[in-house]
């Protein structure tokens, strides 16, 4: 451990990771910025697989990082709310807020530092993410570029979120660094005081958006506050997204054909997917935007509705939660407008015709 501040800390949250926490690890170990100034940090939150196990093995091999901490949490925080544990005490400058079932190439850190470096009003860095799949790893097969993952969120006027780049064979069309609405939370990196600079009640991740769509609120919320976000191809990672490979943009049938797909995922996950999205709009979309885009966004969310009644009926169970909870948010949103750096036209610039 050396005696100055990291310049970078990599942080893991995970529960039951134990088919990728090697692959992960490894690739935090290769690095090839320099040990002594990453801080490196681990945070379980009960996992009852061999997760912490593998953990305790592993942590003597960085010995030559700046400082290495593992937290077993005695209940679930989630993983945004495990992160922000180490964002409160960090004294790094930079924040990679990495997920078990990420893979960095070795330069992952070097070429993220370089890149925040060169600008200091970029609040968060998105990396050129590929899709893995981690059987194929564990039969010894390479990771390979060949088809994306993400290359960051957009946003449309119906506001409907996408992931750059989802599902396409990479041909070059992403070789080129941009500004992006935001950064997508398989493996951001973050400038710390970004993340201090959003703080809402006692908040940097908002704990009622518990398990999903914290990573969209917090780049919403950087952006508010007047930080870039920008992509960088030259930053590059492997993400196994389980049940989401496919690429689907548009058109009725393209959805119908990931009705199985959908009903892969947990009932419970849906039904937060379509509750904390809502409630990340509730606090951060500007009124006038929502009034200039309100026939896209009223007909975007009467085709959610009609598919749901017909495919999905159980995610109506989380209305009453979302009403319930509106009053919450609203108190949140004072905040966040408050604080907020740049005007609504700014933000508007950022939504997209619909695909």
């Amino acid at each position: 451990m050396t005696g100055n501040n990291p310049v970078v800390n990599i942080n893991i949250v995970v529960l039951n990771g134990e088919k990728y926490i090697r692959h992960c690890l490894d690739a935090v170990l290769k690095q090839t910025f320099e040990h002594g100034r990453i801080g490196f940090n681990i945070l379980d939150n009960g996992s009852d697989d061999k997760t912490q196990e593998i953990i305790k093995e592993y942590l003597p091999r960085f010995s030559n990082f700046h400082h290495t901490e593992f937290i077993k949490s005695s209940h679930n925080l989630g993983m945004w709310g495990g992160h922000e544990k180490f964002w409160l005490r960090s004294q790094a400058t930079y924040e990679v807020t990495l997920s078990v079932d990420v893979i960095m190439e070795d330069n992952f850190v070097k070429h993220a530092v370089a890149v925040l470096d060169k600008d200091l009003k970029v609040g968060a860095l998105q990396a050129k993410i590929y899709q893995f799949d981690i059987d194929d790893i564990a039969a010894g097969k390479d990771l390979n570029k060949d088809r994306i993952d993400t290359c960051g969120f957009r946003i449309f006027r119906s506001r409907k979120i996408g992931n750059i780049g989802h599902g396409e064979v990479d041909r070059g069309q992403f070789d080129n660094p941009k500004e992006i609405f935001g950064v997508e939370g398989a493996v951001p990196v973050f400038r710390r005081s970004a993340l201090m600079s959003i703080k809402v009640l006692g908040e940097i991740a908002d704990r009622d958006l518990f398990w999903y769509g914290e990573d969209l609120d917090v780049a919403w919320r950087i952006r508010l506050a007047g930080w870039k976000e920008i992509y960088d191809p030259t930053v590059i990672a492997w993400h196994d997204r389980g049940t989401t490979k496919s690429h689907a943009h548009g058109g009725l049938l393209n959805h119908l054909a990931r009705v199985p797909l959908r009903h892969k995922i947990s009932i419970k996950k849906r039904r937060l997917e379509w509750r904390n999205t809502r409630w990340t709009r509730v606090k951060n979309d500007y009124i006038i935007n929502i009034l200039k885009d309100l026939p896209y966004i009223f007909l975007r969310e009467a085709e959610i509705l009609g598919y749901t009644i017909l495919f999905e009926p159980g995610v109506l169970a989380e209305v009453p939660r979302f009403i319930k909870g509106l009053p919450k948010m609203f108190r949140k949103r004072r905040q966040i407008l408050k604080q907020t750096k740049v005007s609504s036209k700014q933000i508007h610039a950022y939504f997209l015709p619909n695909d």
